[in-house]
């Protein structure tokens, strides 16, 4: 007996076939390596000589059950490969040729001209076609007017509201509810959820509210400006254009005076009176609040505190534009902001005459909802979703842009 059948391995029988069709046995020990099998398998199918080594790489064997492709180095035994299993002798694909270098230029070519122009190329092109696009300026302006005369349209409602409501006889009693209401849904109420986050994590609740009002109630970017200002020794120092607490105390004392009923003796004048003092404690409460963020970054520039307050107001406190106002001419001006429109324009009457608007006009809700417009106008958003104020909005807006295109 040879010694190398008496050390050899255990030897399987595999099946192996053909992609043409060809199939045949093979024997084989388990020590034997994939790519002997495959040289093996190619004296059956391949004609002439295998000495070329391209014929042996250029062929694979696949284990027709799990659909593996065998790996030359490794053995049969390495392969999990067992008795009587299929294998299949198939020829690899001829990997893609590489592209001429005409080829790549042309479609180099054929990119560049389907490539979108530059702005220089846009420019030279258009350079003699006569301008027919809006100016951006002029768009801008005519942004503003709508800004100022909306707001014009709005104190001259407000005026017509007041009278109108003056007539009702439970007016006064309308109002304290509304009072009430404004109390309940003050501006400087924080949301306290964040609050208490904030400060179980250990800051002071003063500097926590601060914190929350700068970053719009956001409990992460209110911790990273908690973090940032720690040792900045300004970073209890009240907001700029900030109430101080004491002031709704008074506003209060000064609302209880104003709401006492009135004594039998006076009457309706004195109802009237009343009446007036409501309304006058309603716009300290609507009272403009510029943005804090926007009144430190302007006044971080050198601007007073007052011109920056007055800039926030006049642009509805956007930050870029009250920084253009403050650097440009100032108009408007603050004061132009506190005049109605002409009661005789058609524009406002043909706003008075709408059914909607004279309906909305009867109702305290409509009265707070343009107070609270004309002095934030970035709340407009909640009224015109309303279900009260909303349509009385709708038809205003709609209105000034019909009588805008005429």
């Amino acid at each position: 007996v040879q010694e190398e059948k008496i050390f050899a391995g255990k030897v399987l029988r595999l099946h192996v076939c053909t992609m043409e069709g060809a199939e045949w046995l093979e024997e084989v020990p388990e020590d034997t390596t994939v790519e002997k099998l495959k040289e093996r398998c190619l004296k059956h199918c391949v004609p002439g000589s295998l000495e070329d080594p391209k014929t042996v790489t250029h062929h694979k064997l696949i284990h027709a059950t799990s659909e593996k492709v065998l790996t030359d180095t490794k053995t049969v035994l390495e392969e999990n490969i067992q008795d009587r299993d299929v294998l299949l002798l198939v020829k690899k694909r001829a990997p893609a040729l590489l592209p001429k270098m005409a080829d790549v230029v042309a479609e180099e070519k054929r990119k560049q001209e389907q490539k979108a122009p530059d702005k220089d190329a846009i420019l030279k092109a258009t350079a003699n076609l006569p301008a027919r696009s809006v100016d951006r300026t002029v768009s801008h302006h005519n942004m503003r007017d709508f800004q100022t005369e909306l707001r014009k349209i709005l104190v001259s409602l407000i005026e017509v509201a007041q009278k109108l409501l003056a007539l009702n006889p439970d007016a006064v009693e309308l109002f304290k509810k509304a009072n009430a209401m404004l109390d309940e849904d003050e501006e400087d109420r924080v949301d306290e959820i964040a609050l208490r986050q904030l400060t179980e994590m250990g800051f002071p609740e003063s500097r926590a509210v601060k914190a929350l009002r700068l970053n719009h109630m956001s409990v992460t970017q209110a911790m990273e400006w908690l973090i940032e200002h720690a040792d900045d020794p300004a970073v209890d120092a009240p907001l700029p254009g900030q109430a101080p607490a004491e002031a709704p105390a008074e506003g209060a004392a000064s609302s209880a005076e104003a709401t006492a009923g009135p004594s039998s003796e006076e009457g309706r004048e004195e109802a009237k009176d009343e009446l007036t003092e409501i309304f006058k404690k309603i716009r300290r409460k609507r009272e403009f609040r510029p943005d804090p963020r926007a009144v430190i970054a302007l006044m971080e520039m050198g601007f007073d505190e007052k011109e920056v307050v007055d800039a926030l107001r006049v642009n509805n406190n956007q930050q870029n534009a009250a920084c253009e106002w403050l650097l440009g001419d100032r108009k408007p001006s603050p004061e132009d902001l506190d005049k109605g429109i002409d009661t005789n324009s058609p524009l406002f009457q043909a706003i008075l005459e709408n059914p909607v608007v004279q309906l909305g006009l009867t109702n305290p809700k409509t009265l707070l909802a343009f107070e609270d417009m004309l002095e934030n106008p970035l709340n407009s958003t909640q009224w015109m979703n309303d279900p009260e104020t909303g349509p009385v909005m709708l038809q205003i807006s709609r209105i000034f842009q019909t009588l805008n295109r005429t």
